[in-house]
């Protein structure tokens, strides 16, 4: 059941095509400086950990067909450095397979993962409020299929 009511959102995903990507950005992400020469920005960074990327995900992937989702890769060393996955890509997978979808996240490193948003098909950024670190995600769109 389609549950996202954000009516700048459903607008934008309702003229993506195949292959267009969403990115759910954390509360750290630049993306104002970040943003595809395509790409809306919404802020839905209300407070902090209000929205968080996982509550993001769930709605968006209850609106449109996603063939694939990339992570930022996180960085081992230096002061934001992890030693293990987020706990949130843990979240992220249960989401990804309670709705129904057959794949696993695609990590993608961080300088490579700002270079993919930087693309024409680039069509949305939903910045959250997500104060966890490497929470950041791109959607490619699928496509609708008849059943």
């Amino acid at each position: 059941m389609h549950r996202l009511i954000h009516p700048e959102i459903n607008r934008i995903l309702g003229r993506a095509g195949h292959h267009a990507k969403i990115l759910i950005a954390d509360g750290h992400y630049p993306a104002s400086t970040t943003l595809g020469p395509n790409a809306e920005l919404i802020h839905l960074n209300f407070a902090p950990n209000m929205l968080t990327c996982a509550q993001v995900l769930e709605v968006i992937l209850s609106a449109v067909p996603i063939d694939e989702i990339n992570t930022m890769m996180y960085e081992t060393t230096g002061p934001y450095g992890l030693q293990e996955d987020p706990k949130a890509w843990n979240d992220f997978r249960s989401i990804i397979k309670k709705s129904g979808l057959d794949f696993d996240l695609k990590p993608i490193p961080k300088w490579d993962f700002y270079k993919a948003v930087a693309t024409n098909d680039h069509i949305l950024t939903i910045q959250t409020g997500d104060t966890e670190r490497f929470t950041n995600l791109i959607l490619s769109i699928g496509v609708r299929m008849d059943d």
